[in-house]
């Protein structure tokens, strides 16, 4: 693998090998400072002595007697005197420069020390060093030299390993961040790469000492103790020529080395005073490429058919979970079933769906967003309440409904909740056996496993983790994480956000553990989609807890998404100070609490300080000074759980430790750190489309409410097709279908009738088989879906395609959740608002539907995505209104012994909505019985029990507790 050079490009390649690092050019001010050099060194090594023999004399006496010492002192003898001082002078700095000279020339260690030369020997070093810059070459003074350059860029290429940053002192700023990664394409190249990795190892640095006594370090000195031979100091300067070290210097001689320097050693450096540091960034691990040839993903696509088509074992058996195998479909190969119209077995053909790929193909992104559209309509529901009015949610229209359609395709929830539960479980593995979580850069998330890449090595993985193909590498395989995982501790590694794909292999970089900015270049549209993508899985992850992401720049807000992570900033300068604030606030707070990283903080004793990342994304180019001040926040930003990414749109920024490219292709290019794969974007126009999306989930757009589906009640309306889906899930009016293909069509049509403007095939496909599953076997659900069916007295087919090509069911077909919504509908707001009678004979009929929850007999594993759906939430806030308003009318009829039957019923669906337990305890106050209201005191008081011993009673109920039956924390809290 051939080595970069300090300056961070790789070697050119020429004739099929790699020559050594480009030189460093001489600048005009290197000739400036040369030429001034050899001025000095010829002024004062032989002007001095011209001069002093031309006005003074030799410094040696013609000769001497004893008269000398009794001749008086004069002015002369003053003069005399200070020139022997002179000449001591000159010649000791003359020796100086001989001997730094010699050394020079030799390239053999450090310079003999001339006694009391002190600053003398010093100003010689730099004279000497300056001057060589002048036209002497280090290749030119050292024969064979030049050539060690080429040999270990074709002993790197054998030698695998990265080279990283040279550790900087406290407080100063990495001014150069080195990766070294050879990028390969092919399959060739592919296994080439993956068998030179095998053997990782994490890059050894070895810091100069200071000197003791008159001994001074040496290159020669420590090639003879880490590498066993002096003469391999030759290796140590190549690995090292021209690096900028911690004081801003560079090494460009190998006698010239400071205390304090961090020298890069080579691989098979040995010594306890060693260090190894991590390597440079996240790479292509072999076994992850192997998955990416050979391993398939979720795809609902005639493209992705090929690969799911092995894996299909029949649609038979419904009542399995979609998430258990594989792919949990029907055969591939199957025919379509009899009767199926072109229509519906050419679904994709025959419509262009406008749905988002970039949705779709962002399974965990989708996963979030589409879990925080949920909490929003939730949200937006309860606040309806609390206003006085049950809502209606909006049903999405436009590019608003393909947004929703590809959110549901795209999610992967399964997936998720693996990388979520695997990562807390290492957590909770580690802090068992006392050990301290690892720094992970990055993560590749694959179908069947989970790959840390840890930043340097850190001892073996609590099992079930293993190591992977080197001890950088711990891996863990998703079929062996146990169910009854320990979610309770704090998320380990909330930073990490999705960048792309090598195939349906998913790189996940770890933001808030880069050792530095991760730089985003490429055209603005294109940054914007890759910085759109990663703001908003941040901010919906289902991997995370709290955190803060800020984003400066972004065109829309993305507030909505996530209120309580996302904020916005308006200028650099503005978020350049506030992170200088917080990166010296938790400076200090890491200093008080004894940590060395927030890492420490998530685990352990320490967990009650949940270091939470702060995740800073610009999508607007900063100043050089605002870069410059970026990059000196940054260097110490990995330990203090503080990430930064910029949309600099430009390759150079000072302070990038990991450069990343866009192209207009939708790649994303890292050359230095080996990556070349499918970046994840989200488009300006579906980004708009999910913003849109959530202003309507929130009630933030102000059009009308969307009525719900209403089923003529009379006797002419009667329905073809009948299905009781509030209890244990009926279909009435036609045969029941085979048993073995009773489950997938049952549940097929629950989601055709919980969605009555119609529902995308792939959709309806992702829904059932969550895993993936081929065209031809989700176009035979569908044929034997519409065949079960069948057509009405008419002819008209009860199954049939919209004018967008989803599937609708016709008004014939209705469900118990229609004609309960009709009959609310009805009572409230339509003909029979204005008349109690009337309501309340609609409202009794309508609470009759309250049979149990949704589905009440739903098989283990199947329904999974109801947990997306509002109608979740929407059943029992809709079935405890019913409750509260006939309740309402049997006591203000007389009827309390009927209102608290009225609200029972409403509990079996909606048992802890506290609107009931206050409607509850009046009611059975009013039937007059101290008996009765104290049994309804007992039950209410169990079952907040039930929920938690801790959480007692709601405060309200206590309250009305207290005035109704003052006795009641004697005789039943007790």
């Amino acid at each position: 693998m051939a080595r970069t050079t300090a300056t961070g490009r790789n070697p050119v390649q020429q004739g099929g090998r790699a020559v050594g690092p480009p030189r460093r050019r001489r600048t005009f001010g290197d000739l400036v400072r040369a030429f001034g050099a050899f001025l000095a060194l010829l002024l004062l090594v032989v002007a001095v002595p011209a001069a002093l023999l031309l006005y003074i004399g030799s410094p040696f006496p013609h000769h001497f007697n004893s008269d000398v010492l009794q001749q008086p002192i004069t002015s002369e003898t003053f003069v005399n005197t200070l020139a022997i001082l002179v000449w001591v002078a000159w010649a000791q700095f003359t020796a100086c420069v001989l001997v730094e000279a010699k050394a020079a020339v030799s390239g053999v260690g450090m310079p003999t020390r001339v006694p009391g030369s002190g600053p003398s020997q010093i100003l010689a070093r730099q004279l000497i060093a300056a001057l060589l810059l002048l036209g002497v070459s280090t290749a030119g003074l050292v024969p064979g030299l030049a050539q060690l350059g080429q040999q270990h860029s074709m002993e790197s290429q054998a030698r695998p390993g990265v080279a990283a940053t040279a550790q900087a002192t406290p407080g100063q700023q990495v001014a150069a961040h080195q990766a070294a990664v050879q990028h390969q394409t092919g399959p060739s190249a592919a296994t080439a790469q993956g068998s030179g990795q095998a053997g990782q190892q994490a890059t050894k640095f070895y810091r100069i000492n200071p000197p003791e006594g008159r001994h001074h370090d040496s290159l020669w000195e420590i090639a003879q103790r880490h590498l066993g031979d002096g003469r391999r100091y030759k290796e140590v300067y190549q690995l090292n020529k021209d690096r900028v070290q911690p004081d801003g210097s560079k090494l460009s001689q190998a006698s010239l080395i400071r205390p304090g320097w961090v020298l890069e050693m080579p691989a098979d450096a040995h010594g306890g005073d060693l260090v190894e540091m991590p390597v440079a960034a996240p790479h292509t691990a072999p076994d992850i490429e192997h998955y990416a040839q050979h391993g398939g993903a979720k795809d609902t696509t005639a493209e992705g058919a090929h690969a799911a088509t092995q894996h299909q074992a029949g649609d038979q058996g419904g009542s399995g979970g979609g998430g258990g195998g594989r792919h949990a479909g029907g055969g591939a190969h199957e025919s379509v079933a009899g009767g199926a119209s072109e229509a519906v077995t050419g679904l994709s053909a025959s419509h262009g769906f406008d749905l988002s790929d970039a949705l779709i193909g962002a399974p965990l992104l989708a996963a979030g967003l589409l879990a925080a559209l949920g909490r929003r309509r939730r949200t937006a529901l309860w606040q309806s309440l609390t206003a006085g009015a049950l809502r209606t949610p909006r049903t999405p229209t436009g590019p608003e409904a393909d947004v929703a359609d590809a959110l549901r395709i795209g999610a992967d929830q399964q997936a998720v909740s693996f990388l979520d539960r695997a990562l807390r479980s290492l957590s909770a593995h580690l802090d068992a056996d006392g050990r301290k979580l690892p720094t992970v850069y990055a993560a590749w998330l694959t179908e069947d496993s989970l790959h840390l890449q840890l930043a340097w090595p850190d001892g073996q993985p609590p099992a079930p983790w293993r190591t992977g193909q080197d001890e950088t590498f711990w891996q863990l395989e998703r079929a062996q994480l146990v169910e009854d995982v320990d979610t309770s501790v704090a998320a380990p590694y909330p930073g990490l956000v999705v960048l792309g794909t090598l195939d349906s292999a998913r790189l996940l970089l770890n933001l808030e553990a880069v050792p530095g900015i991760v730089s985003l270049s490429g055209a603005k549209a294109d940054r914007e989609a890759v910085l759109a993508s990663v703001a908003a899985e941040l901010a919906t992850n289902g991997w995370s807890d709290r955190m803060t992401v800020t984003l400066v720049g972004f065109a829309q807000d993305l507030t909505a998404l996530a209120p309580a992570r996302v904020r916005h900033i308006g200028t650099v300068a503005e978020v350049v100070e506030i992170m200088a604030a917080e990166t010296v606030q938790r400076s200090g707070a890491l200093r008080t609490a004894g940590q060395d990283s927030v890492l420490t903080g998530r685990t352990g004793r320490a967990q009650h300080t949940q270091w939470a990342p702060h995740l800073v994304l610009l999508a607007t180019e900063p100043s050089e000074e605002e870069a410059q001040r970026l990059a000196d926040l940054a260097s110490d930003a990995g330990r203090l759980g503080i990430g930064y990414l910029v949309g600099a749109g430009r390759a150079d920024l000072p302070g990038a430790a990991w450069e990343l490219e866009v192209t207009a292709s939708g790649r994303l290019l890292a050359p230095l750190l080996g990556l070349d794969m499918e970046a994840q974007l989200l488009p300006k126009a579906q980004y708009e489309s999910v913003l849109r999306l959530f202003a309507e989930a929130g009630g933030d757009d102000p059009g009308p409410d969307a009525p719900p589906f209403l089923v003529d009640l009379s006797d002419q309306g009667r329905p073809g097709v009948y299905a009781r889906l509030l209890g244990p899930f009926e279909v009435v009016g036609i045969d029941a279908p085979d048993r073995e293909r009773s489950g997938l069509l049952h549940e097929a049509l629950a989601l055709l009738l919980l969605h009555r403007e119609g529902v995308h095939p792939r959709v309806l496909a992702s829904a059932l088989w969550p895993r993936g599953v081929t065209e031809d076997v989700r176009d035979a659900l569908i044929a034997r879906l519409r065949d079960w069916l069948g057509t009405d007295p008419d002819g008209g087919e009860r199954l049939r395609l919209d004018g967008t090509g989803r599937i609708v069911l016709s008004t014939s077909v209705v469900s118990d959740w229609d004609v309960l919504q009709t009959l609310h509908h009805e009572a409230t707001e339509g003909r029979a608002a204005g008349d109690p009678a009337a309501r309340r004979r609609l409202l009794t009929d309508a609470l009759s539907l309250a049979r149990g929850r949704l589905f009440e007999d739903r098989a283990p594993g199947r329904y999974g995505w109801l947990g997306h759906e509002i109608v979740d939430a929407q059943h029992p806030v809709l079935v405890a209104e019913i409750a509260l308003a006939l309740a309402q009318l049997h006591l203000e009829a007389g009827k309390p012994k009927a209102a608290v039957a009225a609200i029972e019923t409403g509990m079996a669906v909606s048992p802890d909505d506290e609107r009931l337990w206050l409607a509850y305890l009046r009611a059975a106050e009013a039937t007059g019985d101290p008996g009765r209201l104290e049994a309804a005191a007992s039950s209410l008081f169990a079952r907040a029990h039930a929920n938690g011993p801790s959480r007692g009673l709601p405060p309200r109920v206590e309250a009305l507790l207290d005035d109704l039956l003052p006795t009641w924390r004697g005789s039943i809290a007790n």
